[in-house]
């Protein structure tokens, strides 16, 4: 792996509720002071269940949402101090592929229409056939064939849609690819080939990957580094192996036993979680998950956990590891 090529510092983001006169004013709390680097080179699973702020994390490192405090640097520059200019130079280094390939590409317009437009607004210098020719050669190296060029989105498959959605955020040549459950639309079948595809084509252009998914068994096949998610906050991140092999917190260790076991002779207990997904516009005091966890004490009920570092490659936030 090369150097940091992104780095979130103590982000946050809420979400105001609007509600009467005389209420409290509360806010949604989708992503509560998160910190992560993702080295070059690298694909970083972002995981957890559905609301915990993984997509919004995902459109705050590209500016889609401003951030209401912390700091995100892309090759050591702070974003959060960029004009509207300089925003549009560097966003051409981050680009997304959306969960629904469908619905994130214009049914109005044609496929090669739809992968010519940003380098109509990027690449103002190349000429009309050496677009038609980096669209082309685009599309084959994600296959799709040239034959396809003059149709529609609706006309393709589920698969075939979010193989021009990987194209279209290929065609500016970024850095950084912020993949926001890109199969989980998909057949199962389906989901491994565009998997492949992808770690077919972080090779070949040397890519760097925010992949942000639900499905575990998905992140352990595309991921050197997982960062766990829970109600806003990360509670633990690790490499792959350490996640999957030697889980540390509670919430992670609950996870990983509800994935199904393909081989009969592995026995795994799965780890009922208690209660109610508490709410994120009004989150428990102390550690987020302690109204679920089996192993909550009375600090854990009072005081947030900091974050320990396990060893180089693994940091937990939890009381079962103070130091």
């Amino acid at each position: 792996m090369g150097d940091i090529l992104i780095e979130a510092t103590n982000i946050k983001k809420h979400f105001p509720l609007k509600r009467g006169w005389f209420e409290e004013k509360r806010a949604v709390r989708a992503v509560d002071g998160i910190s992560f680097q993702i080295k070059k080179g690298e694909t970083f699973g972002l995981v957890g269940e559905s609301g915990c702020g993984k997509s919004t994390t995902g459109r705050l490192l590209n500016g889609l949402i401003p951030v209401d405090s912390g700091e995100i640097t892309f090759k050591g520059k702070d974003l959060s101090k960029l004009s509207r200019k300089e925003w549009k130079k560097y966003r051409q280094k981050m680009q997304m592929v959306f969960q629904d390939p469908f619905a994130s590409l214009s049914p109005r317009m044609k496929i090669k229409d739809i992968l010519k437009e940003p380098l109509d607004i990027h690449f103002k210098q190349m000429n009309s056939k050496e677009k038609d020719t980096l669209v082309m050669n685009l599309l084959e190296k994600c296959g799709i064939s040239e034959f396809h060029l003059n149709k529609y989105p609706h006309e393709f498959s589920g698969g075939q849609r979010q193989r021009i959605g990987i194209a279209r955020a290929l065609i500016l040549q970024p850095d950084l690819i912020i993949a926001d459950e890109p199969v989980s639309a998909l057949d199962v079948s389906i989901q491994s080939q565009i998997l492949n595809l992808m770690k077919d084509l972080q090779k070949e252009f040397d890519l760097t990957y925010l992949f942000i998914s639900h499905d575990l068994s998905v992140v352990e096949h595309i991921s050197d580094r997982v960062g766990v998610m829970y109600l806003g906050d990360l509670v633990e991140v690790a490499t792959k192996e350490k996640i999957f092999t030697d889980p540390k917190h509670p919430y992670t260790q609950a996870l990983l036993s509800s994935i199904p076991q393909m081989d009969p002779t592995v026995k795994r207990e799965p780890i009922i979680l208690s209660g109610e997904i508490p709410s994120a516009d009004n989150p428990p005091t102390g550690c987020k998950f302690h109204t679920r966890c089996p192993f909550a004490t009375d600090e854990c009920k009072q005081k947030v956990p900091d974050k320990q570092n396990i060893d180089d490659d693994q940091m937990v936030a939890c009381h079962l590891y103070k130091s």
